[in-house]
């Protein structure tokens, strides 16, 4: 591929962007937006990438990359990529401003394929029906990014028209996928029997793989990876696997105990701090949780309040201490939010909403800034326990939300928590951190 023979943009190729640019921008300003369309280059089928620009009441386009499926790399002109700032296109050749930038001298330079390679609007999609080698590659379904990367998949696995025409257009890059559909007759027979599954879901391709292989439920595995991929760094997975053997175990255990892993770890750090022997099946998966969660952890508390009474004036000097820094998270709104100001503030929210959050050493993990609790009230009832939060300032996330009894608080509640309160918190959080 080579840039003496790259031809102007055809004219009813400029007609049909100026009118798809219409479309998209009525007002015609703003910065330059890109386009592409197809052609034939030394026999090769190429993506030329435009970039439109309207100013000083004028509309103006200009060539800016060159992508063929057969070549290694690409051609590019007045177009710079940065990682964090996009792209740049320099307009200084059609008089936009009086010096040029570094980057554009008016000549084609040999760039990399996928990093000078910037989103666009095919115009003309049909045009890969011109080329018989690439006629049956279902190109029509085709709905991604970059139709060159589409086909330069197909010539390597053809079996990605399989993957378009059952209409899973989502695996069509999937190399594990291709492969096992070269290989295994069975899994294609199966593909088509799920496809309808597979297209409502959003399943990895591990867990289709997996789904086939096991004759499991599809979305069964889906939510166990799920979950493991949630508890990828959780210092306390090491412990759990030991435990229970897998993940999957532990996942199927919390599932049937209608629990969930925080409540579970807090459960087991409880029986380790009183010593019990945890090989022993009935402590370690107990087959009424709740009632076993609660008792270890009302041990726990009685042992650790004996245990820190010397310690716990300095803990409340602590405590106030970080509850004060961190006094910017408190919000009201169509609910007030409030921040534990003492340890014995999470007792008696604990107390009042049947949970473990003054039981659970969050007082500790308050003092080392791990994590922080607050209290969602209503507005009408400042005082008056309702929903208890526990958000990392390191993470940004809400790590827990419950209400009475480990209850999951109404749509309401949780709209204002994630859409409102966690925005306000995290931009707080950037302030006191700054």
């Amino acid at each position: 591929m080579k840039s003496e023979f790259i031809k102007p943009i055809p004219k009813y190729i400029v007609k049909i962007i100026r009118k798809s640019d219409e479309k998209r921008n009525p007002e015609q300003k703003g910065r330059h937006l890109f386009y592409s369309y197809l052609a034939k280059m030394q026999g090769e089928l190429v993506k030329i990438t435009v970039a439109v620009k309207y100013r000083y009441k004028k509309w103006w386009i200009k060539q800016v990359a060159v992508h063929g499926v057969k070549s290694e790399l690409c051609l590019v002109k007045d177009l710079k990529f940065h990682p964090l700032g996009g792209y740049s296109v320099g307009w200084w050749a059609e008089g936009m401003y009086k010096e040029p930038w570094w980057y554009e001298d008016g000549k084609w330079y040999e760039a990399e394929f996928k990093q000078f390679n910037p989103f666009s609007i095919l115009v003309n999609q049909e045009y890969v029906g011109k080329f018989t080698q690439y006629r049956y590659s279902a190109y029509q379904y085709f709905k991604g990014d970059c139709i060159i990367n589409y086909l330069r998949l197909y010539e390597k696995y053809p079996q990605t028209e399989y993957l378009m025409k059952l209409g899973l257009p989502g695996l069509h890059n999937k190399i594990t996928i291709l492969k096992l559909i070269v290989k295994d007759k069975k899994f294609c027979k199966w593909l088509i029997a799920h496809s309808m599954e597979i297209a409502k879901s959003s399943c990895y391709a591990g867990v289709i793989i997996q789904a086939y292989r096991t004759g499991k439920p599809m979305q069964q595995i889906q939510k166990i990876e799920e979950f493991k991929k949630t508890m990828r760094k959780n210092p306390d997975v090491p412990v759990l696997k030991e435990i229970f053997g897998s993940l999957t175990q532990f996942y199927m255990y919390i599932t049937d105990k209608n629990t969930d892993p925080y409540s579970y770890i807090d459960y087991l750090k409880a029986c380790k701090y009183l010593r019990l022997d945890m090989s022993r099946r009935d402590n370690y998966m107990p087959s009424n949780f709740q009632h076993w969660h609660d008792r270890r952890i009302e041990e726990y508390n009685n042992v650790k309040m004996r245990a820190d009474k010397k310690q716990r004036a300095e803990l409340y000097k602590k405590f106030a201490v970080i509850a004060d820094k961190y006094l910017a998270l408190q919000k009201q709104g169509t609910y007030a939010v409030f921040i534990a100001k003492s340890p014995a503030d999470l007792i008696y929210e604990g107390e009042k909403l049947n949970h473990c959050v003054g039981k659970m050493n969050y007082e500790q993990k308050m003092v080392r800034e791990e994590t922080l609790i607050l209290f969602i009230r209503e507005i009408a009832h400042p005082d008056v326990p309702f929903v208890t939060v526990e958000y990392s300032p390191a993470s940004k996330k809400v790590l827990q939300c419950y209400g009475y009894g480990d209850k999951r608080p109404d749509d309401a509640v949780l709209d204002f928590i994630n859409k409102i309160w966690l925005p306000y918190a995290n931009r707080a959080i950037r302030k006191i951190c700054a």
